[in-house]
């Protein structure tokens, strides 16, 4: 469920009965690409990496993007096994599979319960983050002080640290302004390297990546943006969404360090290697 979004597989870590193993579920979810990270996962694979020879542009792109989502389920398995040796320990439980007696599936029932359960349980927190956001992006964009705007401002700050981890300033703040909604951080990127006031898109791919190249894209940025994307903190919906099922704000915030801490130094490490050791 994670696949689809982050928060409802989080919500679904409640048909795991042991505590302990559902509390490993929760904080590895976001290990996996929600469709949220997908769209921009996508559009820098087709940009950097995808050739444009027919059948193999298709072949090619399956290809690396289902390398990433391998990535991102080993990721998953191998902090699973560390958090159950580590902060975690316990005896694993034995999982049973008992058989119900065969029912008439009840669709409208079906249909309602997840509505209700599940897709209004996680639209009403997306609601509840976005408007906040939307006041913060603008205000960044648009409040001046001298004559650069608080977004510039803060991604120079946070530029020789982004540097380390190949990438820049604007793309790490991207990714902090994008807290609310993973959709969202191309869009800042783009508005950033542009000047704009406000966020909107580019439809054309080769638009997109000619703005990138020329404000220092090379294929090692591109790379570590979607580490990064695949191994950062959650979305805000995801975070009260744990915070909400494990009524805890120690493992809320252990699900917000651990995925970043993972991306941060995978992000450095592969940048130090591809860029000062080769």
């Amino acid at each position: 469920m994670g696949f689809g979004c982050n928060a409802a597989g989080v919500t679904g870590c409640r048909i795991i009965d042991s505590p302990r193993e559902r509390l490993i579920a929760i904080l590895t979810n976001n290990f996996v690409p929600c469709n949220g990270r997908f769209p921009t996962l996508i559009a820098i694979l087709s940009m950097f990496f995808v050739c444009n020879f027919g059948i193999l542009q298709s072949i090619t792109a399956a290809g690396l993007l289902t390398l990433i989502i391998l990535t991102g389920i080993f990721m998953t398995l191998l902090m699973s096994f560390l958090l159950s040796k580590t902060l975690l320990k316990g005896i694993p439980s034995s999982f049973t599979l008992e058989l119900p007696p065969y029912r008439r599936p009840q669709v409208r029932k079906v249909l309602v319960r997840s509505i209700f359960d599940r897709t209004l349980f996680v639209l009403r927190r997306a609601v509840v983050v976005a408007a906040p956001a939307g006041i913060i992006i603008w205000a960044l964009a648009n409040v001046m002080v001298g004559d650069q705007s608080l977004l510039t401002i803060f991604s120079d700050f946070l530029d020789p640290f982004a540097r380390l981890m190949g990438l820049d300033g604007v793309i790490l703040l991207a990714f902090i302004i994008g807290m609310p909604a993973n959709e969202i951080v191309v869009p800042i990127i783009i508005m950033s390297y542009m000047n704009s006031n406000s966020i909107f898109e580019l439809n054309d791919l080769d638009t997109l990546k000619n703005l990138l190249v020329d404000n220092g894209w090379d294929w090692i940025t591109a790379v570590c943006v979607m580490l990064f994307s695949l191994m950062h903190w959650p979305c805000a919906t995801t975070i009260l969404t744990i915070r909400k099922e494990t009524q805890s704000l120690k493992w809320t915030a252990a699900a917000f360090i651990i995925p970043t801490v993972c991306g941060i130094f995978i992000c450095i490490g592969f940048n130090f290697i591809f860029t000062v050791v080769l």
